[in-house]
């Protein structure tokens, strides 16, 4: 028998050279607190993480529920968001501004930041993203209220934002927060023994300039 989720519902619209771990991650933390997870692709098939890997997407935008728990944004290769954010009427937006009506968070990882403010979904609300693309975000998106610093996630009413690919899995552990309760985030760390400790250290650098073309 299928594994059925008892819990509340999250969605993950993915496409074309999507980042691994932003799509991954969630969906392993996710999953250990009973949330299911839906992805979703423009068409129902094979989709390819950014630099290999492929697997398949069994329900299509047309086919997705009418309303989930909460939509997860994952970022990706610049020249996908470059060619998604050029369409804006176009199927991938179209269906962020839909599920925006009825979910009850609208969250992002990594770029993904970028796809839900060219949607408008991310205007008058605090947000962040990848430190290299904190540029693009500032510079295209005025009406957007951007972090300062580099902080793992933000907060913002039902807005939730991460930084770069790995702030994901903090990120995700506040969406279960949100949308259960402190305990269960709690037993989530437990059981994935998250608690990180990196043995290296560095900066985060600054950066200025937008790595996609046309943004700013």
């Amino acid at each position: 028998m299928a594994y059925q989720p008892s819990g509340p519902t999250v969605a993950i619209p993915v496409y074309d050279q999507v980042d691994m771990l932003d799509v991954t991650g969630v969906f392993e933390m996710l999953t250990w607190a009973d949330i299911g997870v839906e992805l979703l692709a423009v068409d129902a098939g094979t989709v390819t993480f950014r630099k290999g890997f492929s697997f398949e997407v069994a329900t299509s935008f047309d086919a997705a529920a009418p309303a989930y728990d909460a939509i997860w944004v994952p970022g990706g290769d610049p020249s996908a968001l470059a060619a998604i954010i050029a369409d804006p009427g176009g199927p991938y937006m179209s269906f962020l501004r839909a599920q925006a009506e009825t979910a009850r968070y609208l969250a992002s990882v990594c770029e993904g930041a970028l796809l839900l403010a060219a949607a408008g979904l991310l205007d008058g609300y605090e947000a962040t993203t990848h430190w290299a693309f904190i540029p693009c975000l500032m510079q295209a998106y005025p009406n957007v209220k951007v972090a300062p610093g580099h902080p793992r996630f933000i907060h913002d009413r039902d807005r939730l934002t991460g930084g770069g690919i790995s702030s994901g899995l903090d990120e995700a552990l506040k969406l279960i927060e949100l949308l259960t309760c402190t305990a269960t985030a709690q037993s989530v760390q437990q059981m994935t023994q998250y608690y990180p400790q990196p043995p290296v250290t560095s900066e985060i650098p600054n950066t200025v300039t937008c790595p996609i073309t046309g943004m700013a």
